[in-house]
């Protein structure tokens, strides 16, 4: 089978280069990578890798390889992979299977390729390695002992797969971690999604209203960084809890179909699909811009839109217009995938630091503890969460404070 798969081996120094500088801004990611080339943690051990193909996602990649694995790479969406950042693995001489706009018969032959490894451990960005595995080539994990899933969506469908009593092998959720979610999923997503909105748009968000669908962790991040830009944010959720929430974080709340008249910007990120469709669309002003930040692009009911659409065009670069049956146009960032990925560079170094340390950390669980482990979806440790977040503070040159045995003693007694 080929080593690799690419657009072009040539675009490897530019991938370099971008690898070299999330690396100079990930510390967690680097002290592993010392420790690692020291212990040699995962020497003669396989991993299959589908995550978003970019800077922080290889640097991973070439951590676990320092640690003695031996990777086979793929990305996690058709938009997503850079293609320099591909050439850069596989000129570092892993297997790399990706390339920017693949159809999607090439996306799961490149998932198949990245899974011919025959893993040990898989790691996993909205479980297609895991569900092509057991749908497809249910051959090719007879030597899997288990793996990690790093999205929302992911863990959904291994939570259902696990539901259904068919997941063959422990998933840690990852996801799930304290130093992922919290971290991640608000302030990654938050701060990504509204650059990729910004830098494809050139509008201002200031007294524009804003449309969040959902207010889960990553919604969260996407409100809060809209109300930084100075725009009026407007929440839909079908939770009553998070909605109270929403309300007190001083939010509006209302259902999608209310919504739909006021928004000037629409941002899904629920996990869900259909969050937004053509009965929504038909209720919006003229031009307004959709976005999607959660991983597959049926949060927007595109289907729907490019058959109810009487014409469309593209109207910036990662920006397609569709006209509508009333004669209003709404823009689409990155063909309603996630446009923080899809349409920008992804979530800054210093946040991937820690959720890529929660991976690497998990993959290390997985290889120690496998034998010991149920067929379930599995959370991360918080003596692991709690590794990861001292050494972040010990990055940032942070101390914090400890119990006193007295304390402690307070803490763990009923008497007062």
């Amino acid at each position: 089978m080929e080593k690799y798969q690419v657009r072009d081996l040539n675009l490897a120094p530019s991938g370099h280069r971008k690898i070299q500088w999330v690396r100079d801004n990930m510390p967690l990611l680097r002290g592993l990578e010392e420790e690692f080339k020291k212990t040699r943690p995962f020497e003669g051990i396989k991993i299959s890798l589908s995550v978003h193909l970019e800077a922080k996602t290889a640097y991973l990649c070439l951590v676990l390889a320092a640690g003695g694995a031996d990777m086979a790479v793929t990305g996690s969406n058709i938009l997503s992979t850079q293609d320099d950042v591909a050439a850069a693995l596989a000129d570092a001489g892993l297997k790399v299977y990706a390339y920017h706009g693949a159809t999607q018969e090439e996306y799961e032959k490149h998932i198949e390729m990245c899974l011919m490894h025959k893993p040990n451990i898989v790691i996993d960005g909205g479980a297609d390695l895991v569900t092509f595995l057991h749908d497809k080539r249910p051959d090719l994990m007879e030597e899997v002992w288990g793996g990690c899933e790093e999205t929302t969506t992911g863990v959904i469908r291994l939570k259902a797969m696990e539901k259904e009593g068919i997941l063959k092998f422990p998933m840690v959720a990852v996801n799930d971690a304290d130093c992922k979610h919290l971290f991640d999923n608000r302030y990654g997503t938050g701060q990504s999604t509204w650059d990729s909105i910004m830098r494809n748009t050139n509008l201002i968000v200031a007294a524009k209203k804003v449309v969040v669908v959902g207010y889960g962790w990553c919604s969260r991040g996407i409100a809060m960084r809209a109300a930084s830009l100075g725009a009026q944010v407007i929440v839909t959720e079908i939770d009553p809890v998070k909605a109270i929430e929403a309300k007190m974080d001083g939010f509006s709340v209302m259902p999608m179909a209310k919504a739909a008249h006021f928004g000037d910007i629409f941002v899904t990120a629920t996990g869900c699909c259909k969050t937004i469709t053509t009965d929504h669309m038909m209720s919006m002003k003229d031009g307004a811009i959709l976005a999607n930040a959660g991983h597959f692009n049926c949060e927007i009911d595109m289907d729907a839109l490019e058959k109810f659409a009487v014409d469309k065009k593209e109207r910036r670069n990662n920006i397609m217009g569709y006209e509508l049956p009333n004669g209003n146009w709404v823009n689409v960032i990155g063909e309603g995938r996630l446009a923080n990925i899809a349409a920008a560079d992804g979530h800054p170094a210093e946040i991937m630091d820690l959720s890529f340390a929660v991976q690497a950390m998990s993959a290390l669980y997985i290889k120690d503890n496998h034998d010991k482990l149920e067929n379930k979806v599995i959370d991360v440790s918080k003596e692991i969460d709690d590794v990861i977040a001292r050494k972040k503070l010990e990055a940032w040159n942070i101390e914090i404070d400890s119990l006193t045995e007295e304390q402690e003693e307070y803490l763990n007694s009923w008497q007062v």
